[in-house]
């Protein structure tokens, strides 16, 4: 049989400079404080990754696919900010600078193993997937404070250890007829990591930065999810329906070492889902559904123990966080007028257990950031789409989406509710210049909208990028201008009962980039040489 090998090297730079202005108020028992700032910013990644792969087939109707990565990245986030400082109680302002770097770097790497069985009746088959992925990485963030040339404050805080993720798939296709067929499935995740967070802090005495015990920690994070799934897809007539059903064990622990302390959910989950479709005439169907799904707090937002951002931030996770769990009641049309595609969509979904990262006083000029379940959220709208060409080498895809938002729970303590109407656009150009030169130019507009503290204002982009083809797709180059016109600035306000925040950030623009492609070996795969091949990317993004 034959073997197909696959060999890929990828780099890309990317630095991004912005500046930023920052007003924050906070409210102590007997007196008020004013903290401003205003700084410029740069952050950006360098990567270097490696790829390989290989297919083949054992006969024709089994396929294996073999595939491993391996990379590095560096990331880096400078910042240079001027402070004022002062309270209402005095005429005072304190000036100073602060000087941020952090520094996240590492490597990364995974294989998967992947393995089809084809039986003679057409669909039929059977599919099994094994992932592995790990990630070994350090985090280093220095932030000092200083008068002139004198620093008369520092934090540093690292952040080290490896993570691994192994992840199996089974998946099952038993076909009945031309539009009847079964499909059911298992799978299975688990990661672990240890983590350890140090905290460093610059004496004045000494001129030395001295390791402060109460805000370190070394974590164990365990994870293991578990889920079985069936659907079932049949047609009458012009009547179209497909309904499955999902369930999920999730057992998760959560291990401070140093204080023998431990946060654990064992628990199950099922998640139905109901499709249904009629055809009217050809090329014209309504549509309706419901859809129930999962999204998993991650990253720090699970941490038990504070850390320190910079000299006027801190943030904790929260162990206990609930998953969100969303219901999507969706219903549409997809229609063609002349030559123009034209779907139309009405939505209701709710958010129970809505997580959400909040903001308190922790201290003096410094602001306490965690995570919180703190209630519901809804959204209720409409949702449009046209497609069409203009003129033969004109593509245009027009969309828009406009909802009401609306936020409920509980936050600290105290019953909130709040509601805003929101929509966003976005129109894409496609322009065939030539058999190998596209061009595309797309406008997007976000409309201003809330949170259960804060509101942010509205913003839109356009971005410009042409791709030329060259030696039979051998070398494909990419030229994108990203926020052609400088419009992307964001504008973020956050209230509570003993602070205000105000933040503005704008980014340099245009980012230009350009990125080249070589194709050594444009190969189809072997899997997808039948009419009724599922199509799989062998090299995994990990």
């Amino acid at each position: 049989s034959d073997i197909i090998y696959v060999l890929g090297v990828d780099y890309n730079k990317r630095l991004f400079p912005g500046t930023n202005r920052e007003e924050n108020i906070f409210y102590q028992n007997n007196y008020t404080t004013f903290l401003n700032s205003n700084g410029e910013a740069e952050w950006g990644r360098t990567g270097l990754g490696l790829r390989a792969g290989l297919e083949f087939n054992l006969s024709k109707n089994d396929f294996v696919n073999l595939s491993a990565r391996y990379g590095t990245r560096e990331g880096n986030q400078n910042s240079t900010s001027l402070f004022s400082n002062w309270t209402d109680t005095s005429n005072i302002i304190s000036q100073y600078r602060s000087l941020s770097n952090r520094l996240r770097d590492g490597e990364y790497g995974g294989a998967n193993l992947s393995y089809i069985h084809k039986f003679r009746k057409k669909g039929h088959e059977i599919k099994t997937e094994f992932n592995f992925r790990y990630n070994d990485g350090n985090e280093e963030t220095l932030t000092e404070s200083l008068v002139g040339q004198t620093r008369f404050e520092g934090k540093r805080t690292t952040e080290f250890g490896p993570s691994k993720d192994f992840e199996t798939k089974i998946d099952y296709t038993l076909p009945f007829g031309d539009n009847t067929k079964f499909e059911a499935g298992y799978e299975n995740e688990i990661e672990f990591s240890d983590e350890i967070n140090e905290l460093f802090e610059f004496n004045t005495v000494t001129g030395q930065y001295d390791f402060q015990s109460l805000f370190s920690n070394s974590t164990k994070y365990h994870n293991n999810d578990h889920a079985v799934y069936s659907t079932y897809t049949d047609q009458f007539g012009d009547f179209g329906i497909q309904a499955g059903l999902r369930s999920e064990y999730t057992y998760r622990t959560i291990e401070l070492v140093k204080d023998n302390n431990e946060f654990k959910i064992d628990r199950v989950d099922f998640f139905p889902t109901l499709h249904s479709s009629y055809q009217f005439s050809k090329g014209t169907q309504i549509m309706a559904s419901y859809t129930r799904r999962i999204q998993r707090p991650r990253g720090w937002e699970l941490e038990p123990f504070l850390t320190w951002m910079d000299a006027n931030n801190v943030r904790i996770g929260n162990p206990a966080l609930l998953p969100e769990f969303i219901d999507s009641y969706e219903t549409g049309i997809q229609t063609y007028v002349g030559e123009i595609s034209f779907s139309a969509e009405m939505y209701h979904r709710v958010t129970n257990n809505k997580i959400e990262r909040i903001r308190s006083l922790y201290a003096e000029n410094i602001t306490l950031n965690s995570v919180e379940n703190i209630g519901k959220d809804y959204s209720t709208g409409s949702e449009f789409m046209v497609i069409f060409d203009p003129v033969d080498f004109w593509n245009v895809n027009f969309m828009a989406n406009v909802y009401n938002y609306k936020i409920t729970g509980v936050l600290y303590n105290q019953e909130f509710s709040r509601e805003n109407f929101n929509w966003n656009t976005r129109l894409n150009n496609m322009f065939k210049l030539g058999q190998n030169t596209q061009l595309q130019f797309n406008i997007n507009y976000n409309s201003p909208g809330i949170s259960s503290q804060g509101e942010w204002k509205g913003f839109f982009t356009t971005d410009l990028s042409v791709k030329q083809d060259l030696f039979e797709r051998m070398i494909s180059i990419t030229l994108q201008a990203r926020d052609l016109f400088g419009t992307a600035k964001h504008e973020f306000t956050s209230v509570g009962q003993d602070f205000y925040k105000y933040n503005y950030f704008e980014r340099e623009s245009p980012v230009v980039m350009l990125n080249i492609r070589f194709n050594i070996n444009n190969y189809k795969s072997q899997r997808d040489r039948g009419d009724n091949e599922n199509q799989n990317d062998a090299m995994e993004e990990f």
